[in-house]
């Protein structure tokens, strides 16, 4: 007797992806009280949660000198400070205490899952040396928010956010006075907080074995390139992220696949790509950072438009929740701020219409950086720099903002001191 095929419905079937993320989560709760291994006959075992209090410290012997102000690598090497903060995770015993210990290589065997199954995920922010001396750090529990999102997304660990921040700023506390002097006010350092598989087993498989890591180092300054950001469109035959994938997580699966692409433009005089979507030639990001217009609807309003984040193909940018937020703070009154899908081709009416009047990229790595031109299939999109030449007067007004609560000029709980 064979059985009956279940009846139709007509009801869509809940997500795959969100319902074994709401189950991993869950899951993990659960171990925090104790780990089974899915045999109810096996003894529970203790399951350790991240915790920040059990951090050790192992101070190097061997500090580094720092580098003069503006230089950010040696021979093409990232200048990272002197320590690194790492903790291990297992499926059986959950995390290991985290230890402070000097900057260096990681083991790694080669069959470890990151190296295989791109099973990784990280965040990106930045420490500031505040004009009152002080060190800060601009909200970094959406960092951490975030980052538990990422790993979950890619079956690594969940852990407490609020544990990850405490780390971070445990190594700031050590490393910020040397590597952020108090003599040089206005300058920043970049947090890499990651996660990686490190299961030495060969299969398809959520990895049962995880590093997680936080280095600090030196970047350059991107904000303010010579004639503002040039973009080149997307081509046909690429897509940097897609509705139901992944975009919306901090994942290298998401970066990798888009350098040749972005190699290319800049070979052609392009910093960047922006990244269009779907038959309509949706605006998404700029390269990775989120990317904004300031233009007037054909009625004459006054508007600033970004993508939403409602279908998921886009990344929850810090820098671009904070823009939007003091937009609506700051400029209420004379824009109108949008969170909307809209195409490259409006973008090219607006500029065809004299209705365009500025655009901008918004990321930590990019910070708020003004878009001087858009090349699109031959033709190029032309968008004024202000008076000054350094970017129209919205895009300089929010980046004047956050600037303020970066280094301490404005009181805001986004800025958080380093103690």
């Amino acid at each position: 007797m064979t059985p009956s095929a279940a009846p139709v419905t007509g009801e869509p079937e809940p997500s795959l992806t969100s319902a074994a993320i709401e189950h991993k989560l869950a899951e993990d709760h659960h171990h925090g009280n104790g780990f089974s291994n899915g045999n109810s006959s096996a003894l529970p075992l203790e399951y350790h949660e991240l915790d920040a209090s059990k951090l050790t410290y192992s101070l190097t012997d061997r500090s580094r000198d720092v580098p003069p102000l503006g230089v950010s690598d040696i021979n093409g090497e990232t200048i990272c400070t002197d320590h690194m903060i790492t903790a291990a995770w297992s499926a059986k015993g959950g995390w290991e205490a985290p230890e402070l210990k000097p900057y260096g290589p990681l083991a790694l065997m080669p069959t470890a899952s990151v190296l295989h199954y791109a099973t990784e995920c990280f965040e990106g922010l930045k420490a500031y040396r505040g004009f009152d001396g002080k060190l800060r750090l601009f909200r970094p529990d959406c960092n951490c928010a975030r980052m538990l999102m990422s790993s979950v997304r890619i079956s690594l660990p969940s852990f407490p956010p609020e544990e990850l921040e405490k780390l971070i700023l445990a190594l700031m506390a050590i490393d910020g006075a040397k590597w952020l002097p108090r003599d040089r006010p206005g300058s920043f350092i970049y947090l890499r907080p990651t996660m990686i598989g490190t299961q030495s087993a060969l299969g398809v498989q959520a990895p049962s074995k995880a590093l997680l890591y936080i280095i600090a180092s030196y970047m350059p300054s991107m904000d303010a390139p010579n004639g503002g950001l040039r973009l080149h469109t997307s081509p046909d035959d690429m897509v940097r992220a897609w509705v139901g994938g992944f975009g919306y997580a901090k994942v290298g699966a998401n970066y990798g696949p888009s350098l040749l692409a972005t190699q290319e433009a800049r070979s052609r005089g392009f910093g960047q790509i922006l990244w269009l979507y779907g038959e309509k030639g949706l605006c998404t990001e700029a390269g990775a950072s989120n990317f904004f217009v300031v233009w007037k609807t054909p009625e004459g309003k006054m508007q600033m438009v970004t993508a939403p984040l409602d279908d998921r193909l886009i990344l929850d940018g810090v820098t671009r929740r904070s823009v939007l937020s003091l937009a609506r703070e700051h400029l209420g009154d004379e824009v109108e701020i949008v969170e909307r899908k809209y195409t490259i081709d409006e973008v090219v009416q607006a500029d065809a219409d004299g209705r365009l009047l500025e655009s901008f990229a918004a990321g930590t790595a990019y910070f708020v950086c003004p878009i001087s031109l858009i090349h699109h299939r031959g033709r190029d999109v032309r968008i004024s720099m202000g008076k000054a030449g350094e970017g129209g007067p919205i895009t300089l007004k929010l980046k004047g903002l956050l600037k303020d609560i970066m280094y301490g000029n404005m009181d805001h709980a986004w800025g958080v001191v380093v103690q």
